[in-house]
């Protein structure tokens, strides 16, 4: 098998590593599962994109990457395990001590949500807070694909859908169950107002360290 030919990037790559693992950063040491891989890229993709470190391990030390089915793997996290596939580009560093270093990148999807293939066959939406993937609540993800499919269609904002809009303007927004509490109104009819809402552009979903919560945009 050859091996992979990288570009020399040694103090390139020695900056991305000192920023360390963020929003928009993964370091991974191996890519022997694709699955894994296709959780961080649909994290990126429903977020507002990102790029990983193949080869480099979680306290930044280099590994380096083995050769070029590395690339084959990342190529198939992206093609075959993310529902719908995702555009990605891939850019191998030669570093220190001649260990290469595959920075790979990908864009925010132009569609939300991107799906993951799990096992069985299950479709999990993942996204990106600070230095991890987690799983997209389904309020948000309902409200993604709710906005993907929206015909532009004007929708009159109800009185609840004032208040909702009101008590988000709030400097940490508002979660769904304080505005149902507030509002006296159910679940459903907190989520349908929540989905429209941000269908319309008025709010989004903002996470604060501990939950995600409502926050008008502007």
């Amino acid at each position: 098998m050859k091996d992979i030919r990288g570009i020399k990037g040694k103090y390139y790559i020695a900056s991305l590593i000192e920023e360390g693992e963020h929003e928009h950063q993964d370091f991974k040491f191996a890519v022997s599962d694709a699955r894994k891989i296709a959780r961080s890229l649909s994290a990126f993709a429903n977020n507002d994109g990102g790029r990983l470190l193949i080869g480099v391990k979680d306290n930044g030390v280099i590994a380096g990457v083995r050769n070029e089915e590395d690339i084959y793997v990342v190529e198939q996290a992206a093609g075959m395990y993310c529902v719908p596939p995702q555009e990605i580009h891939v850019t191998a560093f030669k570093t220190e001590g001649g260990l290469t270093v595959m920075r790979v990148e990908i864009d925010r999807a132009p569609v939300r949500p991107v799906h993951v293939k799990e096992q069985g066959g299950e479709l999990k939406a993942y996204y990106r807070v600070r230095d991890e993937n987690i799983v997209a609540p389904q309020l948000m993800v309902k409200a993604w694909i709710t906005a993907s499919s929206d015909n532009g269609t004007i929708v009159e904002i109800t009185p609840a859908g004032r208040k909702l809009l009101e008590m988000a303007s709030a400097d940490e927004g508002v979660t769904l169950e304080q505005f149902m509490v507030s509002a006296h109104v159910s679940q459903l009819t907190a989520e349908e107002l929540a989905v429209s809402l941000y269908g319309m552009g008025l709010i989004d979903f903002v996470y604060t360290g501990h939950h995600f919560t409502l926050k008008t945009l502007g």
